[in-house]
């Protein structure tokens, strides 16, 4: 029996989110290799093709993707780029990773799901990792068993130690908080439908014109209201956290107590500084899923109307911080391709 060639990926964006893909795929996921990767900065696509035998580097997506060796895409460039990558992506008829966002605002997800439906089959997977984290995923299964009853709030927590310097008081939603938007849609099984965003008293650690932390509440079409903490300079280190509160009982996840040590009349803990440590086994098993599910000739994982769905709450809750007031989300009804 012949063994079967390994999926040949196209990487585009060589920044840190693809370059460390471009690791991973090497190093870590079994059945593929990354033949391809794209990047504005042609010197840095050269410097990451170098450390993969056979890679080669372009500027222009389409070019890497007509490689007769790409037989998949993986989308690690900045979120407005997403809408066109896509759509040639859907040219080539070619499967495809997209990191979140899917793309920055509903309109444009919008039109990726249009043109995906003309496909009249799934292509996109979109990067929600915390749907392969082990502790998500316990979480997940444990509602799905209903030995808590019905969920009636979902308390989540999302701190980073500090800011990038070009975060803006809306990305805290857009680029944070659609994790969560995402979280509370899978782990509930229902549409978020209205965001209310609350502004505390901006922290000191904070840049002047960035409003943090805020408080988010989401409330969805099952009755469960869903807050997020999202604070991104609390100063000493990452941490996301979720806790269900059900009629029978509750659960918690990402306390992060794996070692706790008690030594010289102290006890503790450590605590990781970014979301690559935090998650680093949730993308190992988000790649290797998609990489799977693409040699079977299927298409698994969140879809291109989870990224349409989580785009749009994203902007309602963008509006809810601007305005300080309830805002509904406009969502349209689920086509019947992204059912299963």
């Amino acid at each position: 029996m012949t063994e079967r060639a390994p999926l040949g990926i196209a990487v585009i964006g060589t920044g840190r989110m693809g370059a460390d893909h471009v690791r991973r795929i090497h190093d870590v996921t079994s059945g593929a290799r990354v033949t391809a990767v794209v990047d504005v900065d042609a010197e840095r696509a050269k410097a990451v093709a170098a450390r993969v035998d056979g890679c080669t580097a372009h500027t222009d997506p389409d070019a890497a993707m007509a490689a007769s060796d790409v037989d998949a895409v993986l989308i690690a460039s900045p979120g407005p780029a997403h809408e066109a990558t896509l759509l040639a992506a859907f040219e080539h008829d070619l499967p495809v990773l997209c990191e979140k966002p899917l793309t920055p605002d509903a309109a444009s997800a919008l039109r990726v799901l249009d043109a995906e439906l003309r496909l009249g089959h799934r292509r996109v997977q979109v990067g929600f990792m915390r749907r392969y984290d082990p502790e998500y995923a316990k979480l997940k299964a444990l509602l799905a068993t209903g030995q808590l009853g019905r969920p009636l709030m979902l308390h989540n927590r999302h701190r980073n130690a500090a800011s990038p310097p070009f975060f803006t008081s809306s990305m805290l939603i857009s680029d944070s908080v659609a994790h969560e938007a995402d979280a509370t849609r899978w782990l509930l099984g229902h549409e978020i439908t209205a965001v209310t965003v609350l502004r505390p008293t901006p922290s000191a650690n904070a840049p002047d014109t960035l409003q943090d932390p805020q408080f988010v509440v989401f409330e969805t079409d099952g009755g469960v209201l869903s807050d997020v903490e999202i604070f991104v300079n609390c100063g000493f280190g990452y941490q996301v956290q979720a806790e269900v509160v059900c009629e029978r009982g509750t659960a918690r996840i990402g306390d992060g107590h794996a070692l706790v040590t008690n030594m010289a009349g102290r006890w503790g803990g450590t605590i990781v500084q970014d979301f690559t440590e935090r998650f680093e086994t949730a993308y190992d098993q988000e790649i290797q899923a998609w990489v799977d599910a693409t040699r079977r000739g299927e298409v698994t994982g969140p879809s291109t109307w989870d990224g349409y769905a989580a785009a749009a709450v994203c902007e309602a809750g963008v509006r809810a911080l601007e305005d300080g007031a309830r805002v509904e989300v406009e969502l349209l009804e689920r086509p019947t391709l992204y059912d299963s």
